[in-house]
């Protein structure tokens, strides 16, 4: 059986208000060297909310992986990178925001 195509795992940051700048661009170097640490994660990319709409409720910062394979999403999660990752990043997150999709 073939894929249904790229499984993507979105995530959404709200930050605490007493995060610096510094800390949340250090934040997302973290995030984007995941890639290289974790085999399977076929491409990293982020950004922040520049929509005019204001509908965000509070999540700024948005992040987007793909995986080739739910395999290789489901090796990820608990993979110690990642779980050293999330452990960091616990004290600088107000609320966070996942969800997984395949693209097609």
């Amino acid at each position: 059986m073939s894929s249904p195509g790229k499984l993507r795992h979105m995530v959404l940051f709200c930050f605490k208000l007493d995060v610096s700048e510094a800390q949340i661009a250090e934040l997302m170097a973290r995030f984007r060297a995941l890639k290289d640490l974790v085999s399977g994660v076929e491409a990293f990319e982020c950004g922040t909310d520049v929509s005019p709409e204001g509908l965000s409720q509070g999540y700024t910062h948005c992040f987007l992986l793909t995986f080739a394979s739910q395999s290789a999403r489901d090796a990820y999660l608990p993979h110690p990178h990642h779980q050293a990752f999330v452990a960091w990043i616990r004290p600088l997150v107000e609320k966070a925001l996942v969800v997984d999709y395949w693209a097609t």
